[in-house]
C-alpha cells in the first residue's frame, strides 16, 4: 500500500503534528477514514485544471456526534461531551428528580446557532458526496453560540458554553497564520481544518475555520472568534464578518487554493468581495461579480447587516471604503451589505420560490438577477434507519440522492401495497419507541398523538401559538384523545420580544400540570442537531407556523417529511411547493391552515402576528389530525387504509425533491459551473 502521509504533511500543516496528532493521522488514515481522500480533495484545490468553488458560511452544523464520527486515539476532553441537562415539563416532579444525558456522546462540533448552519454543512456533505472540488470557509467559535437553561419565572438563561478544539476528534490547527492590515491593528488568525467526508468516504470537502485567538493579538481582538453573533457590540459584529469575508479569502490564498467561484452564504461574508476588489485594479473591478454567488435566507430586517459607514472607516483602508461607498450605501451614511451584494454579485439567489418572490418585492431594482434554488436536507444525515431500510426493502433507491422521478414512481405503486402501508406505519412506530425510551422518566408512550415544534426561536415563528388557548387544547385532549407536545429551540440571548414569549409558554406549561394525564408537554434545552434528528425521526406531525411571508425556506419540516411525518404547517417558505406539489394528492402532505400571503400583496409588519385568528384555525386543524390518528391507530390495531397513511408515502415522495443532492446540482449548474 501507498503511504500518503508524506503527501499529507507536504499539502497540510498540521501545528505541534508529532506531539499532538501523529498517533491519529498515520499512512493510511485521519482519525480513522482514508488519508488519500484528503490527498486527492487538497490537489485538486490547488490545481488550476480542475474548477473549484469556495463557500462562506458565518456557521456549520455538520451532526459530527452520528454522521461520519471520526475516532481518536487520544483522550477526549469531557468539556466535548454531551452535558447533562434539565427539562421543562408539565410534570414538575420528574423534573426535579430526573436530568437528561447521553452516556459518553461527543456534542456536534460547536460552530453554529440553528438552521442557517445546519444548512451550510448540508450543502458541504452534498458537495463531498457529487464529488464537488469545494472548500468551506467558517470561524472557529471558541464559546460556540451559547448553553441555553431554563429557569422557571426566568425564562431562558444563557451560560457561556465552553469546549476544547484541541481534543475534537478530526479538528486539527494549521502552521498558517494570515494577518489582516487595519487601521487600528494588524489582526492575526491561526488557520483550522475538518474534513467533510463523503457518504462513501471517497471524496472530502476541507472546512477551514478562522481564529483570532493568538498572542500577538491584542488581548480583546483574541476574543473575537469567541462566541457566534455578538450583536451587543458593532465594533465586534464588524469584525467578526471582516474575519470570515476577507480572512477566507487570505486563506484561501495563503493555502494556494486555485479558486472559481466564491459562493457568500449570506451577507455576513460580505467583506470577501470587498476584499478581493482591494486586490484589483479599476479596469479588473468591472467584472468582479462574475466570480460571486450571493443566497440571501430571510426577508427578516434583522437579517441584512447594516452599518454606520463611519465606524466601517475606524476599522478598514480607504480602498475598501471606497468600493463600500460606490456600491452598498444606504441613505448616505449607512453600508448595507445585502444591496452591496446584490449590487455587484453575477448571481443572487433566494432560498425558495415564495422566498424569490418576496426578495423581488423587496428589493425591486434588482428583481430580473434574483433567482430562487430551494433549499433541502441531507438524506444520508436526516433520514431514520428504519424509514431508510424499508424503502430498500421495497426497491426505492435512497443513498446519496433520491431518484427524483422513479422514487415518487415507485411509492405511487406502493400506495396501493397493504404490506408496505403497515411497514410505513411499524417503521415510524419503531422510530417512536425510540423517543419514548429517551424520555420514559417523562412517561412518554408510543401509541399516543405526538406533536412537535422545535427551531430556532424568533418573534416571526411564532413559538407560543399553540398555547395561545390552552383550554381549547385541553378540550381536543379530552374530546378526541391524549396529546404529547415537544417545544426546543433557543433565543438569540439579546432578543428581549423573543425572551417573553419563553416566559409565556414556560408559565402555561407550568399551569397545565393538573392536565397531564392526558396532555404531556416536555421542553427541551440547548436544541440541536442531535435532538433535530430524533424528533424529526420519530414524532407524529412536525408543526410549523411562521406567520407568512417571512419564513424564507425552513428546513425541519423538510427533515420531518424525509421519515413519513405529516405536517402541520402555515403556508410559507418550502411548505408552498410541497403543498402544490401534492395539492392533488389524498391528504396532501397534512393540514394547511392560517394566514396566506397573496402574491403580488404588500409584505406586512412581522410584528403584527395574527397570533388570536390563526390559534383558532391551528387548534380546528389539530383536532382533525389527532382524530385521523386515533382511527388510525385505534388501541394496538392498525387502519392501513386510513388516510394518514396516504399522507405518510404523500411525505416521502415530497422528501425526494428538498434534499441538498438536488439543491447542489442546481448551484453547480446554474451558478457554480454555469456554462456561457
Amino acid at each position: 500500500m501507498e503511504d500518503y502521509l508524506k503527501e499529507f504533511q507536504t499539502l497540510v500543516k498540521v501545528h505541534h503534528f508529532a506531539e499532538g496528532y501523529a498517533q491519529d493521522i498515520i499512512s493510511e488514515s485521519f482519525f480513522g477514514f482514508p488519508l488519500q481522500t484528503i490527498v486527492e480533495a487538497e490537489k485538486k484545490l490547488t490545481s488550476k485544471e480542475t474548477p473549484s468553488v469556495a463557500y462562506f458560511s458565518m456557521e456549520y452544523g455538520l451532526a459530527t456526534s452520528f454522521y461520519n464520527c471520526f475516532h481518536s486515539n487520544k483522550p477526549v476532553s469531557e468539556s466535548n461531551n454531551l452535558p447533562k441537562q434539565n427539562i421543562f415539563s408539565n410534570m414538575r416532579i420528574r423534573d426535579y428528580y430526573f436530568g437528561f444525558q447521553i452516556d459518553n456522546k461527543i456534542i456536534d462540533l460547536p460552530i453554529y446557532s440553528g438552521g442557517l448552519g445546519v444548512l451550510a454543512g448540508d450543502t458541504l456533505k452534498s458537495s463531498a458526496d457529487m464529488k464537488v472540488s469545494l472548500v468551506g470557509i467558517g470561524i472557529l467559535w471558541r464559546k460556540g453560540y451559547f448553553k441555553q437553561n431554563f429557569w422557571f419565572k426566568d425564562g431562558q438563561v444563557p451560560e457561556e458554553l465552553n469546549w476544547d478544539p484541541y481534543t475534537y476528534p478530526g479538528l486539527v490547527p494549521l502552521d498558517t497564520i494570515i494577518k489582516l492590515h487595519l487601521k487600528d491593528q494588524d489582526l492575526h488568525l491561526r488557520l483550522w481544518k475538518y474534513y467533510v467526508y463523503s457518504s462513501d468516504k471517497s471524496h472530502a470537502v476541507p472546512l477551514i475555520l478562522l481564529d483570532s485567538n493568538l498572542e500577538e493579538n491584542k488581548q480583546e481582538s483574541r476574543r473575537l472568534t469567541d462566541q457566534l453573533y455578538r450583536s451587543d457590540n458593532a465594533y465586534i459584529k464588524i469584525m467578526q464578518r471582516l474575519i470570515l469575508g476577507a480572512g477566507g479569502v487570505k486563506a484561501l490564498e495563503a493555502l494556494g487554493y486555485s479558486i472559481d467561484r466564491y459562493h457568500l452564504n449570506e451577507g455576513h461574508a460580505a467583506m470577501a468581495l470587498v476584499e478581493k476588489a482591494g486586490e484589483l485594479g479599476k479596469d479588473e473591478l468591472k467584472s468582479i461579480g462574475n466570480n460571486f454567488i450571493y443566497t440571501c435566507h430571510t426577508p427578516v430586517a434583522a437579517g441584512h447587516d447594516r452599518f454606520p459607514i463611519k465606524e466601517l472607516e475606524k476599522i478598514l483602508p480607504d480602498k475598501n471604503i471606497e468600493f463600500i461607498r460606490d456600491n452598498g450605501l444606504e441613505n448616505g451614511d449607512t453600508a448595507n451589505f445585502t444591496v452591496l451584494l446584490m449590487n455587484r454579485c453575477k448571481h443572487v439567489n433566494a432560498v425558495a420560490k415564495k422566498h424569490g418572490e418576496i426578495t423581488r418585492l423587496q428589493f425591486p431594482q434588482y428583481a430580473e438577477k434574483i433567482q430562487s434554488i430551494t433549499n433541502g436536507v441531507h438524506l444520508p444525515t436526516w433520514i431514520s434507519a428504519e424509514v431508510n431500510a424499508l424503502l430498500k426493502k421495497y426497491g426505492v433507491t435512497t443513498g446519496d440522492c433520491f431518484d427524483q422521478d422513479e422514487g415518487p414512481k415507485k411509492l405511487e405503486e406502493l400506495r396501493k401495497n397493504d404490506q408496505f402501508r403497515l411497514d410505513l406505519w411499524n417503521a415510524h412506530q419503531a422510530n417512536k419507541r425510540l423517543l419514548k425510551s429517551i424520555f420514559e422518566n417523562w412517561g412518554i408512550k408510543e401509541d399516543v398523538f405526538t406533536l412537535c415544534w422545535a427551531r430556532r426561536i424568533a418573534g416571526y415563528k411564532r413559538p407560543s401559538l399553540i398555547f395561545k388557548d390552552p383550554h381549547r387544547l385541553v378540550e381536543i385532549a379530552k374530546k378526541t384523545g391524549p396529546i404529547q407536545i415537544f417545544i426546543a429551540g433557543k433565543a438569540h440571548p439579546n432578543d428581549n420580544l423573543v425572551g417573553t414569549f419563553i416566559n409565556e409558554i414556560m408559565n402555561t406549561i407550568d399551569a397545565l400540570g393538573k392536565q397531564s394525564s392526558i396532555l404531556r408537554i416536555v421542553m427541551l434545552e440547548n436544541y440541536d442537531i442531535f435532538f433535530g434528528k430524533l424528533l424529526t425521526n420519530s414524532v407524529d406531525v412536525w408543526l410549523n407556523n411562521p406567520l407568512p411571508p417571512f419564513e424564507a425556506s425552513g428546513t425541519s419540516g423538510m427533515k420531518a417529511i424525509l421519515n413519513g411525518v405529516p405536517q402541520l404547517s402555515t403556508l410559507d417558505g418550502w411548505v408552498v411547493e410541497a403543498e402544490s406539489a401534492a395539492a392533488d394528492s389524498d391528504g396532501g402532505i397534512g393540514e394547511i391552515f392560517g394566514y396566506r400571503h397573496k402574491s403580488g400583496e404588500p409584505i406586512g409588519n412581522e410584528l403584527d402576528l395574527r397570533l388570536e385568528s390563526d390559534s383558532v384555525e391551528l387548534y380546528n386543524s389539530l383536532e382533525k389530525l389527532v382524530k385521523l390518528y386515533y382511527e388510525t391507530d385505534e388501541k394496538g390495531k392498525v387502519n392501513i387504509n386510513s388516510k394518514w397513511i396516504d399522507v405518510m408515502i404523500n411525505c416521502l415522495i415530497q422528501g425526494h425533491y428538498f434534499n441538498t443532492c438536488r439543491m447542489v446540482r442546481e448551484y453547480r449548474d446554474r451558478m457554480w459551473f454555469e456554462k456561457e
